[in-house]
């Protein structure tokens, strides 16, 4: 065959000839001769890396004096009534594992044990929050706070 032939006639003198059978190598199935034709993604992960660049996050709100001085008190006021096991609702800040920021998320349950040691708030289902992690504590407990200030 010569570089010249074009058209039909280009495939004449094999056209007819048997199918090749290899003596060697089994005949590959069905499904993995369409594999080879499946899509290439060269850039694999890319698409995974944009939605996590995409994902807001939030930044940590610093306290002021004021506020930290509040908590501290509901601390307290907390450990005092330990034994009753008050339900509280907590918010605070949960840092984000795979770039800077994080965000606030509220929990509600009741209190075992506050630890100083490992300075955490440990409640009676497991879970476990950083004190320092701590934007806000809500509950019962708190809700004579206000009027028992304003009243002395």
């Amino acid at each position: 065959m010569t570089s010249s032939q074009s058209g039909p006639d280009r495939y004449e003198d094999i056209i007819h000839l048997p199918h090749h059978v290899s003596l060697t190598h089994a005949h590959m199935p069905l499904l993995d001769r369409a594999a080879q034709f499946a899509p290439f993604k060269a850039l694999t992960g890319y698409e995974d890396d944009m939605e996590e660049t995409a994902r807001l996050t939030d930044e940590r709100v610093v306290l002021d004096e004021t506020r930290i001085a509040q908590l501290d008190e509901r601390l307290r006021l907390l450990s005092e009534h330990l034994a009753e096991a008050p339900a509280v609702s907590i918010t605070y800040f949960r840092p984000d594992r795979c770039k800077e920021g994080g965000s606030y998320e509220t929990v509600t349950g009741a209190v075992k044990k506050l630890d100083p040691v490992q300075q955490v708030i440990l409640l009676r289902d497991g879970r476990q929050i950083p004190i320092e992690d701590v934007f806000d504590i809500s509950g019962e407990l708190f809700a004579s706070e206000g009027t028992a200030e304003n009243s002395g």
